[in-house]
């Protein structure tokens, strides 16, 4: 069975930086796409950046980009999300999972529990 564990969340205050990490038990992040998602209070679970398996590309909504970084470290199978210049409306719980792939963000396994974020001053 496949599952995420996603930490490094927490409190920050506006202008701040954390780094998320994704890691998962029962596969090999290396060989799948893997997305960021996020999901505010009273909103939707949305992808946000994105990582390929072949050529580790990258992607980002344009919410993120310029603040965050997705990576990978294939020999700790983890996946990455720094996230720099944190906004208050960058709060949210995140969450990373495979996807089918970059351009729609159909999730591939089940979620983890997530990490919340909180930019607040």
């Amino acid at each position: 069975q496949v599952q995420f564990v996603e930490s490094g969340g927490g409190l920050v205050q506006p202008g701040g930086s954390l780094r998320l990490s994704c890691r998962a038990s029962g596969i090999t992040l290396r060989d799948y796409a893997i997305g960021w998602f996020r999901q505010a209070p009273g909103k939707e679970r949305e992808g946000f950046s994105c990582i390929n398996a072949d050529d580790s590309s990258t992607y980002y909504a344009d919410s993120v980009k310029g603040r965050f970084t997705i990576s990978r470290d294939n020999a700790y199978n983890t996946v990455y999300l720094q996230m720099n210049s944190l906004k208050p409306e960058d709060r949210a719980v995140y969450y990373c999972v495979t996807v089918w792939n970059c351009r729609d963000y159909r999730p591939l396994n089940s979620w983890g529990q997530g990490t919340q974020v909180t930019v607040s001053s």
